[in-house]
């Protein structure tokens, strides 16, 4: 008698993909939750990288525009009850200083010294809480930012402490209707009355700080009008910006003022410093590398959510295993070999991760337009960010999928056909 072997019946790629699409339609509610795991965590690490991206963009381009060629040196900091009240909170410099710099100091091309408070800017039945700056004529080219209509006040008009105000964007939109015209308006500052004669040209923010978000009056009528004090060397300031030929000379130009101000003070050593002088370029670069190290930081946490999505489909698939296994063992009886078993169960879980991570790509992606409109920070969407993400998606499934895979192909089909 001959007994003849069934031959293992050959089953193609696009046929073992035809079963598993249509064995993961059938339970369409339990794949779409299988996936919610590997949605999230790519859409996560989408969103958060671009946001990121755009937003460190947007406020290095704004710090950028006023300049990486300017240093900034303020006055020291007092203390009270053991607690620093900041920078520029002691009256240790003065308009003096800022004229000694600029023409003792050969690097310095602008000088500029400025007062600042906070206080309420007041216009008829509206007022709003911004920071009013004290400036000289220099202040413009030293922070790179000019009227977009009107003018900026001029040197009679600085000697003579007038009560003229510029006032920036936000302070406009915060104060008058849209069909006003600032110029030419009164407004009042801590009971004083300004009258408007310039509307600075926007420069969005940089980091929390709104730079459109203030009023500039004459350094000489913010000492007499709303600070009102003077130090025996003259008017007191809260910080003086030093503009360089260029990036690469700044360290020249500190070491050139960090000695003029010791001179003028009096200081021997560093360490006794009642001043602090900050280059520009430097908090840009400081910027970018903690904006770089949180947006990693973050984007790894968000990349938990991608190994629970993969913890995800590895349970599902396994009790997908247990559910079918009389439907394995009929395809074995037929003649379907351990490697086509193995195949479409590993198919299957490799359709859920790059499905998934297609939706996660399209959410992340709309995540960071929403965000980048509503917030007004640059649209940026990481080329990285997408491959890595589609790439590990489906590494996921694979990963996911191999375990529950292998116990499907494993399976005795006598033993599979036998159980309910």
């Amino acid at each position: 008698m001959v007994l003849f072997k069934q031959r293992p019946h050959q089953v193609s790629t696009w046929e073992i993909s035809e079963m598993a699409i249509e064995a993961l339609w059938s339970n369409k509610l339990r794949s779409g939750l299988t996936m919610l795991g590997v949605i999230i965590g790519i859409s996560s690490t989408i969103g958060i990288s671009s946001i990121g991206q755009g937003v460190q963009k947007s406020t290095a381009d704004s710090i950028r525009g006023l300049g990486t060629d300017v240093l900034q040196v303020m006055a020291g900091a007092a203390q009270s009850g053991g607690i620093s009240q900041g920078q520029g909170s002691l009256t240790t410099l003065n308009w003096e200083d800022a004229k000694a710099i600029a023409e003792q100091a050969p690097g310095a091309t602008v000088v500029s010294a400025f007062l600042q408070r906070n206080t309420q800017v007041v216009y008829g039945e509206k007022n709003t809480s911004t920071t009013v700056y004290g400036t000289d004529l220099s202040y413009s080219q030293a922070r790179n930012t000019f009227p977009k209509s009107g003018r900026f006040f001029d040197d009679e008009e600085l000697k003579s402490a007038a009560s003229v105000a510029v006032i920036a964007p936000t302070v406009q939109k915060n104060l008058f209707p849209a069909n006003v015209d600032p110029i030419g308006t009164k407004i009042r500052i801590q009971g004083e009355i300004y009258e408007v004669i310039g509307v600075m040209e926007v420069k969005g923010s940089q980091g929390p700080q709104d730079r459109d978000d203030a009023v500039y009056i004459p350094l000489t009528s913010m000492s007499a009008r709303i600070v009102g004090n003077n130090s025996l060397m003259g008017i007191s300031i809260n910080g003086i910006y030093i503009k360089g030929r260029d990036e690469s000379q700044l360290e020249i130009v500190k070491f050139q003022v960090a000695n003029i101000l010791r001179l003028r003070h009096n200081i021997d050593t560093p360490e006794d410093d009642d001043f602090k002088i900050t280059n520009q370029a430097d908090i840009l670069k400081t910027f970018d590398t903690i904006f770089g190290l949180l947006t990693t930081l973050i984007i790894a946490i968000a990349g938990i959510s991608l190994v629970v999505g993969g913890i995800g489909i590895a349970n599902i698939m396994l009790v997908s295993v247990v559910e079918r296994t009389r439907e394995i063992g009929i395809r074995k009886a037929l003649g379907a070999t351990d490697r086509a078993i193995l195949t479409q169960f590993l198919t299957e879980s490799v359709i859920i991760s790059v499905v998934g991570g297609s939706i996660g790509i399209i959410l992340g992606i709309g995540i960071t337009f929403v965000s980048a409109t509503a917030f007004k920070f640059a649209f940026l969407v990481s080329g990285n960010a997408i491959a890595i993400g589609f790439g590990l998606s489906t590494a996921v499934g694979l990963l996911a999928g191999v375990i529950p895979a292998k116990n499907a192909a494993k399976l005795d089909p006598i033993v599979a056909l036998r159980s309910d």
